[in-house]
């Protein structure tokens, strides 16, 4: 009997020993197949601060952090491959938009309307010679000014200092062709390693209210301080906010926030000389000849469908004649505000730009009355409806990172994960959500972990409630002249990718404010009207 039981133990120690010994040897090589990556400091910074705060998570909980993790890690790899680092001797080896050449591959005298034309771009520094890699950050865009007529172009990247940037011609006309040299991949490679080196380029100023008194303390996503600290953690996805916490007085009494800018650069004082206004969003093709585009092509068009979430993005997504918006892919039909937005509920949910819609649309319908929510400042969040027709608008921004020099209250912040769990759903419910500007001057990994939990909300969301319609607004472009470190359109279309990426996979409309705002030719933050209510067109025919 003993020996028996000896058998037994030797043989479970031994089956032990060998799952062990097989799960060791599968760890190696998988890691082996992972490619060496040069990862942000945040990255690991954030890793760590998890695991010394949260040393007890649930397993489900640790699970799908580690989930969310490996799908930053995949993405930021992607990126990396993007925008490889880049030598920088001197300014004058650098792109020169001056000195560079774009040659119209083919020319005529006359284009025939939906037409493609290819532009041969060869780049060249500023001592004339060529540039023998690519990656600068270039904007393509064909316009007809006394049409009112814009679209952008593709731009496809050889790596070899050459570029092909493609447009159709999608009016008759004279048509100008543009392409800016908006950074030179120099300084697109510097932006991207500065940006992923610190979270304190703002700083947030957080208002803790004690008595009739009133104390302020630092803030921000990650607070490399001595004192002791206030953690606002979301419970469920784990993102956290922190302030240090004034003398005898509770976390809990938090109440407003503002930030400002930080004199802090993480950019050589070589490389910041790229970065100057007359070095971003210089024309390559001052000299170009205009286009003469006329309606010759006997072809018979197809017929395009209504315009519907779900659709694949092409580039260019659409163009602009007459001020007005013209999808490549579908086709938007005329629809009456009031009329389509009856009995609705309306979800507005994100930064600025998507808050100009309930503004739009208290502009537009006379009926829908504000509702007075007793809070101020421009971040506060709003309400309106029209009680006759049933409809519910409201707006309400993210979570920090918020940036605004007004004070704002933080009392019912929340992420908008939580706000897409608490949303019952249904089909007259419909979400819109914008995410971008604020994240910009952060390291990437901070927004890519805020799409991601975005995403499962939705995906959740969708799962009980498979009518509702959520439609994902892109971030647009904002002025060359803002400060580039921290707001450049380089990081914007670094987030506008990503954001593609990550929402690929779900049955949600996509509103490519990014691609509208360069046919426009807008370069402002807060888009004009026109811009907003072409936008809000394209939302009407997705959910009428």
């Amino acid at each position: 009997m003993k020996s028996t039981m000896t058998n037994r133990k030797s043989l479970l120690i031994l089956l032990l020993l060998l799952v062990f010994w097989i799960s060791v040897t599968v760890f190696r090589n998988s890691t082996k197949n992972w490619p060496a990556l040069r990862w942000p400091d945040s990255l690991l910074r954030w890793t760590f601060i998890r695991k010394t705060l949260h040393p007890e998570a649930p397993p489900c909980s640790v699970v799908s952090e580690i989930e969310t993790d490996l799908k930053i890690r995949k993405i930021v790899e992607k990126v990396d491959q993007m925008i490889p680092p880049r030598p920088f001797t001197h300014v004058h080896t650098t792109t020169s938009a001056a000195q560079s050449t774009a040659t119209i591959l083919n020319p005529r005298d006359t284009y025939c309307q939906g037409d493609q034309l290819d532009v041969l771009l060869e780049a060249k520094n500023h001592l004339g010679r060529r540039k023998e890699y690519g990656g600068d950050f270039l904007r393509a865009r064909m316009s007809s000014a006394g049409l009112k007529a814009g679209a952008s172009g593709r731009v496809t990247d050889f790596n070899n200092g050459t570029y092909l940037v493609s447009f159709t011609l999608f009016w008759e006309g004279q048509v100008s062709l543009s392409v800016l040299l908006m950074h030179p991949s120099e300084g697109a490679s510097a932006l991207w390693r500065a940006r992923n080196q610190g979270y304190d380029r703002v700083i947030f100023t957080g208002h803790f209210t004690h008595g009739n008194s009133q104390v302020n303390t630092e803030c921000a996503l990650f607070l490399n301080s001595s004192a002791e600290l206030c953690r606002y953690q979301d419970a469920e996805d784990h993102e956290a906010f922190y302030c240090e916490r004034p003398p005898h007085v509770s976390c809990a009494a938090l109440t407003h926030m503002h930030s400002r800018n930080k004199d802090i650069s993480y950019l050589s004082q070589q490389e910041r000389s790229l970065f100057e206004r007359s070095n971003v969003g210089v024309e390559i093709m001052k000299n170009s000849k205009v286009i003469h585009v006329t309606k010759c092509n006997t072809k018979t068009v197809p017929v395009k469908e209504k315009c519907k979430p779900g659709r694949t993005s092409t580039i260019p997504s659409g163009h602009v004649w007459k001020d007005t918006w013209n999808p490549v892919s579908c086709i938007l039909t005329p629809v009456q505000m009031k009329d389509c937005l009856r009995g609705k509920f309306i979800y507005l949910m994100g930064d600025s730009t998507i808050r100009q819609w309930i503004e739009y649309f208290k502009a537009s319908i006379n009926t829908l009355k504000s509702v007075d929510l007793h809070e101020y400042g421009k971040l506060q969040r709003q309400f309106a409806v029209d009680l006759d027709r049933n409809i519910n608008i409201q707006w309400q921004k993210h979570a920090y990172p918020l940036i605004g020099s007004m004070v704002y209250s933080v009392k019912e912040i929340e992420y908008l994960a939580r706000a897409i769990d608490r949303t019952g759903g249904d089909k007259n419910t419909i979400i819109v959500i914008s995410l971008g500007q604020h994240f910009r001057p952060f390291p990437l990994d901070v927004f890519i972990r805020r799409a991601l939990n975005v995403h499962k909300a939705v995906q959740r969301l969708l799962l009980r409630s498979p009518d509702t319609v959520v439609i994902i607004k892109t971030e647009n472009t904002r002025e060359m002249n803002s400060d580039v470190e921290r707001f450049s359109d380089f990081h914007g279309y670094i987030q506008y990718l990503v954001m593609q990426d990550i929402f690929q996979d779900l049955n949600v409309g996509i509103i490519d404010a990014w691609d509208i705002t360069i046919a426009y030719g807008s370069n402002d933050v807060h888009p004009p009207q026109y811009v907003i209510g072409n936008q809000i067109n394209i939302f009407l025919n997705y959910i009428c």
